[in-house]
């Protein structure tokens, strides 16, 4: 069994954006799968998706990449906003303020910085506040390169660690097992790009 965090917020509360939840659920719904189904296929207790479905808990990023195999999408499919994008900009420019977002457990934001579901290549906009970390590690099918715009960032791939500074960047196949953490002090900024898009 996957580690699965906590299954509060550190509030103890609702989470404060309930578009995770559900989109996990109405998904799930529409594939015909029960919360034990979907559990069983993505190697989580019925009981931490139940709470992600509820908007009591944030996934973990590893846990979100297992629902989104088990429901046969990538985890870019769960990027949601709400502010709507100029016609002729549409499929082409992002501005900073309608970026689609996911919320992961500790705080951890990840933004989308290309359209939805096009090109070959996905570009995240990830904040990590100190002390935080993508848990355990989790692979996809795609190339990664992550560069650090700000803070630091510790680094594993397979059996490589390497600690990132600001203007640092790693490639690496996300085929290998990766997990990443922000030692630093303060919140770190990591821009990622992901060919194809898969994450």
């Amino acid at each position: 069994m996957a580690s699965e965090g906590n299954l509060e917020t550190e509030a103890g509360s609702a989470v404060e954006d309930p578009v995770l939840g559900e989109r996990i659920r109405g998904l799930r719904k529409r594939r015909g799968m029960t919360l034990s189904q979907l559990a069983e296929t993505c190697e989580l207790s019925t009981g931490y998706i139940s709470q992600i479905e509820r908007n009591l808990a944030y996934p973990s990023i590893p846990a979100l990449v297992k629902i989104a195999r088990g429901l046969g999408v990538t985890v870019q499919w769960f990027f949601a906003g709400a502010s709507p994008v100029a016609q002729e900009e549409h499929g082409y420019v992002v501005r900073s303020g309608n970026r689609l977002k996911i919320q992961y457990e500790h705080g951890i934001i990840d933004e989308l910085v290309t359209p939805k579901m096009s090109l070959q290549v996905e570009m995240i906009y990830t904040r990590l506040p100190p002390g935080t970390e993508s848990a355990e590690s989790y692979a996809n099918a795609a190339d990664g390169v992550g560069f650090v715009i700000s803070g630091e960032l510790e680094m594993w791939v397979g059996e490589r660690h390497f600690h990132l500074h600001e203007g640092d960047s790693c490639s690496y196949s996300s085929g290998e097992p990766h997990r990443y953490r922000n030692s630093g002090a303060r919140e770190a900024i990591v821009m990622w790009a992901i060919s194809p898009p898969s994450f």
